[in-house]
C-alpha cells in the first residue's frame, strides 16, 4: 500500500542531506569570520543609534512593513520532483499526509524569519515603547506566528487556483492587511487591529471557499515553484562550491555586452577574455551578486560615522566580492567543447584572474569616491591605496595559486 508519510520522510531526509552538503561550503572559515565581524559591528552601531533615537521615530511603521511582509511570504516546500507528474497524479487522494507534512515543515523553517526579525527589532521596540513589559512583546510575537500559519494555509489553498491574476490579487490583499494589522498591533491600537484581523479572516475564508471549488492540485505549479526555489539556493551555493544540479540561466543584457565586450580585441589570445567577461555580464548570478555587495558595502560606509570602521567594511566587502567571483573559473566546467580550443591552457586562468582583479579595483575606486563625497580625505587615500594593494596581494598570493591547483 502506498504510504505518502514514509515518502515524505525519505524526501525530507535526502533534501536535508543535500542542503547540509552545500551549507558546509557556504559557511566556511572565511565567510564565518566576515559574518561575525559584520554582525558585531552592526550590533555596536545599532546600540549607539538607539541611544539617540528621536521620540517621533516611526517604529510602528517600519516594524509593521517588515513583519507584515515576512508574514505574507509563505513558500510551500513540497519537495516534489518532475517525475511525480507521471507517477503520483493517480495517487493524489492518498497524498494527504505528504502535503500536511509539507505544510508543517514549511511553517517550521519559516518561523525563524519572524523570530529573528522580532529579536532584531526588540531593542528598537523597547526603546520606543519603554513603558511596555516584555510579556506584551512575547504575546505580540506569538500572535504574528499565528498570522503566519493562517497565511500559509491561505497560500496553500490559492495554489489550487489556476488563474494567476486571482492568486496575485489575493496575495496583494493579504500582504496589505498583514502590514496594517502588524502596525496596529505594535502601536497598541486594539480596536483598529481587531477590525483588520476580521478583514484578514474574511479573505482567508474566501480562499478556502475558492479552493474547495477547484478540481484538484495543480501539480505542475507546485513542482515549478519548488524547482525555482531550489535553483535559487543552488545559484548561491555555486559561488562557494561546484553544484552539478544547477541549471544556468542566461540574460541578454545587450547594452552591457556591447559596452564592455566591444573593447576586447579580436585575437586568439583574447578568446577566454571574451568568454568569461560575457559570462560574468550575462549569467544570472555573478553581476547581480557583485552589484549587491558593492551597494551593501557602500551603504555601510555611508552610514557608519567612524572612519576606521568604514575602512574595515570597505576592505571586508572588497574581499567578499573577490572571493565570490572565484566561482567564475568553474562556470564552464561541464562544457567539453572548451577543450577543443587550440589555445594554451594557461590563458583560461589568466582571463579569470584579469576579470577578478578588474572587479576588485573597480570596487576600491567606487568606495574611494564615497569617502571623497563625504569629505573624508584621509580615508579616501587609505581606502584607495589599501584597497588596490589588498586586491593585488589577495589575488596574487591566494586566488591565483588556489585556482591553479584545480
Amino acid at each position: 500500500m502506498f504510504d505518502s508519510h514514509a515518502l515524505y520522510k525519505k524526501r525530507l531526509s535526502s533534501h536535508v542531506k543535500n542542503l547540509s552538503r552545500y551549507l558546509k561550503y557556504m559557511f566556511n572559515g572565511h565567510i564565518a569570520f566576515a559574518m561575525f565581524f559584520f554582525i558585531a559591528a552592526t550590533a555596536y552601531y545599532y546600540q549607539q543609534w538607539l541611544e539617540q533615537l528621536p521620540e517621533n521615530f516611526p517604529t510602528g511603521i517600519i516594524m509593521g512593513i517588515v513583519l507584515g511582509l515576512l508574514i505574507s511570504y509563505n513558500p510551500i516546500r513540497t519537495l516534489l520532483q518532475e517525475p511525480d507528474l507521471v507517477f503520483f497524479i493517480a495517487a493524489e487522494q492518498q497524498m494527504g499526509s505528504y502535503f500536511r507534512n509539507s505544510l508543517i515543515y514549511s511553517f517550521a523553517i519559516q518561523t525563524y524569519l519572524i523570530v529573528l526579525a522580532a529579536a532584531a527589532f526588540s531593542p528598537l521596540y523597547f526603546a520606543s515603547f519603554s513603558g511596555r513589559a516584555g510579556s506584551i512583546y512575547l504575546v505580540t510575537l506569538l500572535l504574528f506566528l499565528v498570522f503566519k500559519g493562517m497565511n500559509m494555509l491561505a497560500n496553500w489553498n490559492m495554489l489550487k487556483v489556476r488563474e494567476k491574476s486571482l492568486r496575485t490579487i489575493d496575495l496583494t490583499a493579504r500582504t496589505l492587511l498583514n502590514i496594517v494589522t502588524a502596525y496596529f498591533v505594535i502601536e497598541g491600537q486594539a480596536l483598529y487591529a481587531v477590525i483588520t484581523i476580521v478583514l484578514l479572516l474574511l479573505v482567508i475564508v474566501y480562499d478556502f471557499i475558492v479552493a474547495a471549488k477547484q478540481p484538484g492540485i495543480i501539480w505542475e505549479l507546485l513542482i515549478e515553484k519548488d524547482q525555482i526555489r531550489l535553483q535559487s539556493f543552488y545559484r548561491i551555493a555555486n559561488l562557494f562550491a561546484d553544484v552539478p544540479h544547477l541549471k544556468n540561466k542566461v540574460k541578454r543584457r545587450e547594452w552591457l555586452t556591447k559596452t564592455f565586450i566591444s573593447r576586447i580585441p579580436f585575437e586568439r589570445s583574447a578568446a577566454y577574455d571574451y568568454l568569461y567577461q560575457i559570462s560574468f555580464l550575462r549569467s544570472g548570478d555573478y553581476l547581480g551578486m557583485y552589484l549587491r555587495l558593492v551597494v551593501i558595502g557602500g551603504i555601510f560606509i555611508w552610514v557608519i560615522p567612524n572612519v576606521w570602521i568604514k575602512l574595515l567594511f570597505a576592505i571586508l566587502f572588497i574581499y567578499l566580492s573577490v572571493f565570490q567571483m572565484m566561482a567564475l573559473y568553474h562556470h564552464h566546467r561541464t562544457q567539453m567543447w572548451l577543450d577543443l580550443y587550440p589555445l594554451k591552457p594557461g590563458l583560461k586562468l589568466d582571463a579569470v584572474i584579469k576579470i577578478i582583479r578588474k572587479l576588485g579595483y573597480m570596487q576600491a575606486f567606487a568606495f574611494t569616491f564615497l569617502f571623497i563625497f563625504q569629505l573624508e580625505w584621509l580615508g579616501s587615500i587609505i581606502v584607495l591605496i589599501g584597497g588596490l594593494a589588498f586586491v593585488w596581494a589577495y589575488v596574487t598570493f591566494y586566488v591565483q595559486p588556489k585556482l591553479d591547483k584545480v
